[in-house]
């Protein structure tokens, strides 16, 4: 397998309000390099990844130039592109791309799971057509049938090219970069932030296997659980340990988020409090007491569970 370098070299861009960037060169092979840089704000906070690539998209007898920019969040995840001013991007026999093209290349790039990652380029074509002329209606047919749905019509090898690039070797590269941003405030705004990605990362960072969870993080674990985004809220309130939800106050707060959330929720804080060693407040009991006639069925058996527990 080859072994990335990862060099670090301080922007050449001098800070500005809008603030600065830093690149690092990635070197793949003996003739592979390029640099990928990271956007900075003023303060100096990392805000996104991204890369102005040049790469050469070789067709069977000819290679052309392709001209684009991407952008990854601060985990490596694939969020978009765009074309440096005056470049476009063309497909075989020179034909420009249209509106809808550069549409289904976005949504293209987008799929992190996509067939391209158990191909190779001469996978792409149908055997026994190298020799074809570089008409479009011609490489087209050409195209295996099991992906020709998911690629533009005589741009077979950039759709290919490109998402090899955006889900490549510089992902991991990135992730090691940002452990190196790595702080209480990063963690802070990870959490705070509505890029599940971030969430999922930063809650592995300030909890530990037991589900404890750091002092000075706490407050963003219950905003996370009491939020609107269900798989998240869901994830952190399975994953706190008994001990966070333990303290009058925390169970007064647990109370307060059931009677607001939904359903699904509401089930999810319910067995929580019956696989769980916490203690419930009398407080809480009383509540919990007090639900039952408007429960449903699931919901009453569950809170009698709680209530019968030592």
């Amino acid at each position: 397998m080859i072994q990335l370098m990862l060099l670090f070299s301080l922007c050449c861009t001098s800070p500005n309000r809008e603030g600065s960037i830093r690149e690092y060169k990635i070197t793949e092979n003996d003739t592979l390099s390029y640099t990928l840089k990271l956007a900075l704000d003023e303060r100096g906070q990392p805000q996104y990844f991204f890369r102005n690539i040049f790469t050469p998209v070789c067709y069977t007898n000819e290679c052309k130039p392709v001209y684009i920019n991407f952008y990854w969040d601060l985990l490596g995840n694939y969020e978009r592109y765009d074309l440096p001013e005056g470049k476009v991007l063309t497909k075989v026999d020179h034909d420009e791309f249209k509106e809808e093209d550069y549409q289904k290349l976005q949504d293209i790039l987008a799929q992190n799971s996509s067939i391209f990652a158990d191909l190779k380029m001469e996978d792409l074509i149908a055997k026994g057509t190298d020799n074809l002329t570089d008409s479009v209606d011609a490489k087209a047919g050409a195209t295996l049938k099991t992906i020709k749905n998911q690629v533009i019509d005589g741009a077979v090898y950039t759709c290919y090219t490109l998402w090899h690039i955006a889900y490549g070797k510089a992902v991991p590269e990135m992730q090691k970069i940002i452990e190196t941003y790595s702080s209480d405030a990063l963690l802070h705004r990870f959490l705070e932030s509505k890029n599940h990605h971030y969430q999922y990362w930063a809650m592995a960072k300030v909890m530990d296997d037991s589900g404890a969870v750091k002092k000075p993080f706490e407050k963003d674990i219950e905003t996370i659980i009491a939020g609107k985004n269900g798989f998240i809220a869901k994830y952190a309130l399975q994953h706190v340990g008994s001990d966070f939800l333990k303290t009058e106050q925390r169970q007064k707060w647990l109370w307060e988020t059931y009677q607001k959330t939904g359903y699904a929720m509401q089930i999810a804080i319910l067995k929580k409090l019956v696989k769980g060693t916490t203690k419930i407040s009398n407080t809480l009991a009383s509540s919990l007491q007090s639900s039952l006639p408007n429960a449903n069925e699931e919901q009453t058996l569950l809170i009698q569970k709680i209530l019968q527990k030592p």
